[in-house]
């Protein structure tokens, strides 16, 4: 598996940052972007921690290991992969449409942090 089912996980991911973050910015305006932006790396740094995926992933039966160990990564590689999300979006979301061509399935930032996205099937 590869581009389609984390565009999907990553798809169910932010709706429920958006519909647990909605009100909280309807509330607050513009100075409640910062405090969703935080909540959000928080939230998905923890659940890839915690539980090795985010419930978007968990739905597609994907998990975030250590590319070269298959371990769970360490809770710093997961910061990097997160904050690594930044160079995958720039240049017009090319980091994550590069799943669709690699060979392992990486995306620029996992890539970057040293992490690859399996799923239980494979």
């Amino acid at each position: 598996m590869g581009f389609a089912p984390r565009l999907g996980a990553y798809a169910l991911d932010w709706l429920v940052v958006l519909v647990v973050s909605g009100p909280l910015v309807a509330t607050l305006g513009p100075a409640g972007g910062p405090i969703v932006a935080l909540g959000a790396a928080v939230y998905t740094v923890f659940c890839w921690w915690r539980y090795g995926a985010t419930p978007g992933k968990i739905a597609f039966s994907a998990r975030i290991v250590d590319a070269r160990s298959g371990e769970r990564p360490r809770l710093g590689r997961l910061a990097i992969r997160y904050l690594a999300y930044i160079i995958s979006a720039a240049p017009l979301f090319l980091g994550f449409a590069w799943i669709a061509i690699d060979r392992r399935k990486q995306a620029w930032h996992d890539k970057i942090a040293g992490t690859r996205v399996i799923y239980d099937d494979d």
